[in-house]
């Protein structure tokens, strides 16, 4: 999905998304709630870093280290990204 994410739609985003926590979680990507905190589905500090890194490779953009915490659920991370993306 390299680069694709940039135009994607929140829907292909929030897939991805997904994906992502569902294998540094080690579980089902059924099983990951979109609206629940990252905190309250179990993903580490170490798993949230990884999860930057994945999304400056992925999407070009250059994301601080809280980002995780400071936008707390895949649904609120991936309309932030959405918008920093159109805006870059």
């Amino acid at each position: 999905m390299s680069g694709s994410t940039l135009t994607g739609s929140h829907e292909e985003l929030r897939t991805w998304l997904i994906g992502r926590i569902a294998e540094y979680l080690e579980t089902d990507a059924a099983k990951i709630d979109p609206n629940l905190t990252f905190e309250a589905q179990g993903l580490d500090s170490m798993a949230a870093l990884t999860l930057c890194d994945d999304i400056e490779d992925e999407m070009g953009l250059v994301v601080e280290p809280t980002l995780a915490w400071d936008h707390p659920t895949i649904d609120a991370l991936a309309g932030f990204l959405l918008k920093t993306a159109a805006e870059a």
